[in-house]
């Protein structure tokens, strides 16, 4: 497989750790990614403020055209809950840009069939989520529990406090089996937030399914298997690769 191009990440306005696989932990593309954090973009304001905020959209927009002009030939976002702007920021960006790991669902149907979805948090992914990115709004998602130990951690955001793994990944296991328990047809997860790969493998073992967090999304698109914006080729082209 051929290497991903120069990655270029908006990255939220956090400080939390971000252990390799997390997309703002630059191990996670072999050193070949570029970053630039959007000053006001914080978690709080993308969880539970105006999905289609237009200074924000400024703002991200503003950081794609600074990525671009540094040499970035894919541009990505490190939160999946910004779907709503895909339309925005893809407009006028003379590379690839996609705006979500939920982008992806509709390739993951095509490729096994009943597709569920985890999140982070309980509610993050909404019904207007699931819309923007082409999916249907009943979809089956699932979320971390509240008392989460990775969700305390990135609610700290103290990038002192180390995240323990296996507590993250005991947590997502657990929540995602609690997500098949209602959707037992499920062939395939897809993960929403760029927090959650980094116990992908582990997840993927546990469960005996395939599950995709954004990484597999950027080689998706690099592929040609999809669109950035989701939309999908004719089927013949978007068999898995050997």
């Amino acid at each position: 497989m051929q290497p991903l191009p120069l990655v270029g990440v908006l990255l939220l306005d956090t400080r939390f750790a971000r252990p390799p696989g997390d997309i703002g932990n630059a191990r996670s593309f072999g050193g070949r990614v570029l970053y630039e954090t959007v000053g006001g973009a914080g978690i709080d304001r993308v969880l539970r403020g105006d999905p289609q905020d237009p200074a924000l959209a400024d703002s991200f927009a503003a950081a794609r055209d600074r990525l671009v002009a540094r040499g970035a030939r894919l541009v990505t976002t490190s939160c999946g809950l910004l779907v709503f702007h895909q339309e925005r920021l893809a407009r006028d960006c003379p590379v690839p840009f996609t705006a979500s790991s939920l982008l992806q669902i509709r390739l993951r149907q095509r490729q096994h069939g009943k597709v569920a979805v985890m999140g982070l948090l309980d509610g993050s992914i909404t019904a207007a989520h699931l819309r923007a990115a082409g999916a249907e709004a009943d979809l089956p998602v699932g979320a971390l529990p509240a008392d989460a130990h990775l969700l305390d951690v990135l609610r700290a955001n103290d990038p002192g406090r180390r995240i323990d793994p296996a507590r993250a990944e005991a947590d997502l296991i657990a929540a995602a089996r609690t997500l098949l328990d209602r959707a037992p047809e499920t062939r395939a997860l897809v993960l929403e937030c760029t927090n959650l790969p980094p116990y992908q493998q582990a997840l993927s073992e546990a469960l005996d399914l395939p599950v995709y967090g954004y990484y597999d999304w950027l080689v998706a698109i690099h592929q040609g298997l999809a669109l950035p914006d989701g939309r999908l080729p004719a089927a013949s082209s978007t068999e898995i690769p050997a």
